[in-house]
């Protein structure tokens, strides 16, 4: 009986895993849905974000699919900015790890959209990529 009962907590354990590891595959297995209609697309457990022409959209991923989804045009876009940690960094030398990653999107009517990230890495290469596209609209 004693054994039992320590061994619950582990299996209590084993099913919230479990449960954790089913509920991100169907938020990648709708993502990846979603994802089919554009030219390029990211996805990562804080945003999805994808760019079909000049159009970047971008919203945060569920198991339903996409959800709070915002688009602008790349013709709107004012300045592109890696911020990390809250601070402005180099696309070129991003540092190597930081907690708080985010894209952020100038617009030209003064609004500011920021499109976090997981990774500075990731962030940095697509900032350097919309930074390129951005170049054909200015």
């Amino acid at each position: 009986m004693e054994r039992g009962l320590m061994w619950l907590p582990l299996l209590a354990i084993f099913i919230s895993l479990a449960w954790a590891g089913w509920n991100e595959y169907q938020k990648l297995e709708a993502y990846r849905a979603w994802a089919e209609k554009f030219d390029r697309a990211k996805y990562d457990i804080y945003a999805v974000l994808a760019q079909q022409g000049d159009n970047l959209t971008w919203g945060k991923p569920t198991r339903s699919g996409p959800v709070n989804l915002q688009t602008f045009s790349l013709k709107n876009v004012q300045s592109l900015r890696l911020l990390v940690n809250g601070a402005v960094v180099d696309l070129e030398n991003p540092p190597n790890s930081g907690s708080a990653i985010a894209l952020e999107f100038l617009l030209k009517d003064a609004a500011a959209v920021q499109v976090p990230f997981t990774e500075v890495a990731l962030a940095a290469q697509w900032g350097k990529h919309l930074q390129q596209e951005l170049q054909r609209f200015l």
